[in-house]
């Protein structure tokens, strides 16, 4: 199996950085298993659990690699129950997400990872929406900004433009190096088996080792832009800031450096580690909620 590292160290506290004080948040031993749709585009089929009324507020959620929808199985609830539509999909190469074109070209670049978000939302004919995500999710959430700036009402991001790994084919070494990227990105916060192995099962797409291996190699300057992604890259590439409503949040225990970014409204939450919407998804949900509330909606 290959090593795995990912600038695993504990976060000292920043000057200058919000600090948001709560109460220890742990997840329970036991999560609802989220019920899956599926909808598809002329590319891809995917995923995605929805909740909460049709017409309410649109918020999207995104997951990391090698973590799944269940990382927002209490955010989901908490949101639904306030009115909103909540829609929490697999990333490409995980869960139910599968390519109907199999020659299409399995990218995880961000570009790509954005387009997924504006295909799964002209399918669901919702023109606009507030996204949240960590890790690739936050990519993902910030190139569907930077690609259909009108669509996005506000952002939240944990820990974003994280890094890819090198990750192993088989299935059993796939889940051991996913199990050590949980402890080494969240030290501090002791996960049930249970719940990783609820999630393991989404790494399961024939997809995931050809998807995170793209994005490896991309990120080390080894794989050239594709061409169904170039226009999109150029597009995310000239827009430095986005001028949206930005929350960024961080885990006091997180094995992940933070981002800095211009304007943004930064918290940090004591205790957790960079699954927060897992591991402290009141906090999250708040976030959201605050840039639902407040938010510009054209429609």
């Amino acid at each position: 199996m290959t090593t795995l590292t990912r600038r695993g160290f504990l976060l000292a506290a920043s000057a200058g950085l919000a600090t948001l004080a709560l109460p220890s948040f742990a997840a329970p031993k036991s999560l609802p298993r989220l019920i899956i749709k599926q909808a598809g585009s002329e590319t891809i089929s995917f995923g995605y659990h929805s909740a909460g009324p049709e017409e309410g507020r649109p918020v999207v959620l995104l997951h990391d690699f090698a973590y799944d929808i269940h990382s927002y199985a209490e955010v989901s609830q908490i949101l639904a129950a306030q009115g909103f539509r909540v829609i929490v999909p697999y990333l490409r190469g995980h869960g139910t997400t599968r390519f109907i074109d199999r020659s299409l070209a399995h990218s995880g670049e961000p570009a790509a990872l954005g387009s997924d978000v504006i295909a799964l939302l002209n399918v669901l004919d919702t023109p606009e929406a507030v996204i949240g995500g960590f890790g690739w999710g936050a990519r993902a959430a910030r190139a569907y900004a930077a690609l259909k700036p009108s669509r996005c009402v506000g952002l939240v991001a944990v820990d974003g433009f994280t890094a890819a790994p090198a990750l192993a084919r088989s299935g059993a070494a796939r889940r051991n190096a996913a199990h050590q990227l949980w402890q080494t990105n969240s030290p501090a916060w002791h996960f049930d088996e249970a719940l990783f192995a609820r999630s393991a099962k989404a790494f399961d797409n024939p997809d995931f080792a050809a998807v995170i291996d793209h994005a490896y190699r991309y990120q080390r300057g080894e794989a050239a832009g594709l061409p169904q992604y170039e226009a999109d890259e150029q597009k995310l590439a000239a827009s430095a800031a986005i001028a949206k409503p930005l929350i960024t949040l961080q885990g006091s225990a997180s094995g992940i450096p933070p981002v800095g970014e211009a304007g943004a409204d930064h918290r940090r939450i004591e205790g957790a580690g960079h699954n927060i919407p897992l591991e402290a998804p009141q906090a999250f949900a708040n976030a959201i909620t605050e840039l639902v509330r407040n938010g510009k909606w054209r429609t």
